[in-house]
Order: structure tokens, then C-alpha cells, then sequence
């Protein structure tokens, strides 16, 4: 590209100190409620939690929680709204850390490394979530696309990924490009080619380092465990 494309929306960049973490829930789940509607929520979620543990998050629905819960079906629709925000209000504790380690914690993840060993750094540690949550990661995306890309954890990290890029290349399209990237790591693929194709998670990360170094230019990462081990192959299980 020859030209700079002008960045529309970019998100300001935001410091350890001035950023403000965001939460899957609708913004009334936290310091506000009162104590024992903090308590209900509480005992929704530990019921919640039980029944992933036991059946799976396709074992959780608004009725079993409600069940496990001793309470009315009711309550569970009015804390929660439906099952995807009953799902994602599961993973905010680990969206929590996981925002606090890109936003402010130490490098590479966090401020004070290159953009390009930040990129490489923020995929490998949303791939290494997602081995003990993906089934639950897969069961919170909302159904309706035009949802799932605007829920505000979504747009974060898209923010955060398209600020980097914004570094890294300032004559491409940052906002498009972080979309390109984010797809490589979403749950829906992962699970594909995890559960599907028998595809072990390091190439998975392989394949992050390699496109991360495609989108930015400059050599591939040498001595790198996971550039070793990118497979020469193509395509499908048949590569594994």
C-alpha cells in the first residue's frame, strides 16, 4: 500500500494507569448491586459453574441453573438477560486477568516491547487460554454476528490489536487487519481444528507467528520453538 489509510474510530491508547478493565456482563453486574442480589448472582454463577463441570456447557441452560439454584427461572432471566450472557458472565473472571496482562501487565504481552513482539506474545497467550475454556468460550459467542462483533471484550481486543498494527504498519489498514488476525484466533476455528481435524494447539501457534510475521513484514522469528515447527505441508488433517 502506498498510501496511509486514516484510522476511523481507533480507540485512544490506553496506560496501566488510566485503563479501566472490561467486564463480559452488562455493565449493572458489579460494584453496585446490592448485597444480596450480589449474593444471588453469586450462587447463580457457583451453580452455573457446577453444571459445566459436570455436563459441559451445553448442560447449562436459564432452567437447570435455575434448578441448582433453588430459584425461579425468572430470576436467572433477570441477572443474566438469556444463556449467552448467563455463559459470559462465566468468563469474565479470566477476561479480567487476561485484559490486565495486554493492558498493563509486563512484556511482551504488556507496554514497553516492540509492537511486533507484542502481537506475537497477545495471540500465543489468547491460544493458551483456550484449551480449559474453549467448550464455554464456543457456547457464550452469540448467535447473531453482528453481536458477537460488538460485544465490548470483543471490541478491546480488536482495539488493542489494531493499535499495534497502527505501529507496526502505519501504511496498512489497521482496523481491517485486526479483524485478519483475531480470526486466526477465534473459538469457533480453534475448536474446528482442535476437536475436528486433530490439529495440535502448537501449530495452531506456529501459524500465529508466521502470519503475524506475513502481515508485518521482516524475517520469521529464527530459533523460535513454534517457527520449527510450522508444518510444510497444506491443508486439512492430512498435513498434521
Amino acid at each position: 500500500m502506498s498510501a496511509t489509510i486514516p484510522p476511523f474510530g481507533a480507540p485512544p491508547e490506553r496506560t496501566a494507569d488510566d485503563a479501566e478493565l472490561l467486564q463480559l456482563g452488562s455493565a449493572d453486574d458489579e460494584p453496585c448491586l446490592r448485597a444480596d442480589a450480589a449474593r444471588n448472582r453469586a450462587r447463580l454463577l457457583e451453580a452455573a459453574a457446577a453444571l459445566v463441570a459436570e455436563h459441559g456447557a451445553a448442560g447449562v441452560t436459564m432452567e437447570a441453573v435455575a434448578a441448582a439454584a433453588s430459584v425461579g427461572k425468572g430470576t436467572v432471566f433477570r441477572r443474566f438477560g438469556d444463556r449467552t450472557g448467563l455463559l459470559t458472565a462465566l468468563l469474565d473472571h479470566s477476561e479480567r486477568k487476561f485484559q490486565a496482562a495486554f493492558l498493563g501487565g509486563p512484556p511482551p504481552l504488556g507496554p514497553g516491547a516492540p509492537p511486533e513482539e507484542r502481537l506475537r506474545a497477545f495471540g500465543l497467550a489468547l491460544l493458551h487460554r483456550s484449551p480449559d475454556e474453549l467448550e464455554l468460550q464456543l457456547a457464550a459467542e452469540p448467535a447473531s454476528a453482528e453481536r458477537r462483533y460488538d460485544l465490548p471484550p470483543r471490541r478491546l481486543l480488536h482495539g488493542h490489536v489494531a493499535l499495534l498494527l497502527r505501529e507496526a504498519v502505519p501504511d496498512g489498514d489497521p482496523e481491517l487487519l485486526a479483524h485478519v488476525l483475531l480470526a486466526h484466533l477465534s473459538p469457533g476455528l480453534v475448536h474446528h481444528l482442535t476437536r475436528h481435524c486433530g490439529m495440535p494447539m502448537e501449530r495452531l501457534e506456529a501459524g500465529w507467528e508466521d502470519l503475524v510475521t506475513r502481515v508485518i513484514g521482516g524475517e520469521p522469528v529464527t530459533g523460535s520453538p513454534c517457527t520449527e515447527r510450522l508444518p510444510t505441508g497444506t491443508g486439512g488433517a492430512g498435513a498434521r
